[in-house]
Order: C-alpha cells, then structure tokens, then sequence
C-alpha cells in the first residue's frame, strides 16, 4: 500500500537546519483523506502543508472550546447567586 505524507509546522523545538524558520511534524495520512487535503489545497490555491495546518489549529480550538464548555458547566452546578459578586463588587 502506497502512503503518503504531508508536512505541517507545529511543535517549537527545532534540532537541525531546515529550509524554513518553522519547524515541521511528518505526518501519515490514508489515501482518502490526502485527496480532500490535496483538493482542498488545489481548490484554495494554497499548499497542502497549509491546509493541513489550517484544520489541525482548527482541531485544536474545538478541542479547546469543548474543555472550556465541560468547565463551565461544572461551574455552573455550584453557581450560587446570592453569593455571586455584583458587576461594580467585580471590578473593584
């Protein structure tokens, strides 16, 4: 089976000399999901590495939100109003 691979800039350490300032991750991908990155990239006129960083970062805040939601809602069960600090009480 052929695979092929994509490279996306993320992490912050950089060990060797490369083209670029950024550092890169290599990542492998099945067929299915190289074409609908490939069609994306061909599409929007920019490189398939940019694209693939583009939908990781966006991964990332979902996942992020999704976190800050889960602590919201846990807040929110211990929530008291009658000892919740007014507006003006917040920003004395």
């Amino acid at each position: 089976m052929k695979r092929n691979t994509i490279s996306v800039t993320l992490s912050s350490k950089v060990e060797r000399m490369m083209p670029t300032k950024n550092p890169r991750v290599n990542i492998v991908v099945e067929p299915r999901l190289f074409n609908a990155i490939r069609d994306l990239a061909t599409s929007e006129g920019v490189s398939m590495g940019a694209i693939a960083r583009d939908l990781i970062r966006e991964a990332i805040n979902l996942r992020e939100d999704v976190a800050l939601a889960a602590f919201a809602d846990e807040r929110m069960k211990t929530f008291d109003r009658k000892n919740a600090y007014s507006h003006d009480e917040t920003w004395e």
